[in-house]
């Protein structure tokens, strides 16, 4: 059995164990389920230290492992490489010169015209 799934069932069974225990004896639900999740909490913290590594150990690992690509994404990654290289020709390309510059206009201006100015 995977160290997770194990883990998992003991906290479980733990937590049921306790629910079933603080319900009959307490008279209000809520606290007798706040109680047994930190009864929960505090059994597994302190008893399956050596289980809870071994879930870490295996998160760890099965994240420092590399997804294998399927199909699609490596068709999707060829087209963008294709596409990547279109656009570098096309910018390598030179560029048709640009026409002069008239010195002696002024850029449009963008602010709204003031009514109080009198255009």
């Amino acid at each position: 059995m995977k160290p997770w799934v194990k883990y998992t069932v003991l906290r479980l069974g733990i937590f049921l164990v306790a629910l079933v225990l603080f319900v009959l004896l307490l008279p209000n639900p809520y606290l007798a389920t706040l109680l047994a999740a930190v009864v929960a909490f505090c059994v597994s913290y302190i008893f399956f230290a050596g289980l809870r590594r071994e879930v870490a150990l295996e998160l760890a690992d099965r994240r420092s492992r590399p997804e294998p690509l399927d199909r699609d994404t490596l068709a999707e990654d060829d087209d963008l490489a294709e596409q990547d290289a279109r656009l570098a020709e096309a910018d390598a390309a030179p560029a048709a010169p640009a026409a002069p510059d008239d010195a002696g206009s002024r850029p449009a201006d963008d602010r709204p015209e003031d009514p109080a100015r009198g255009a």
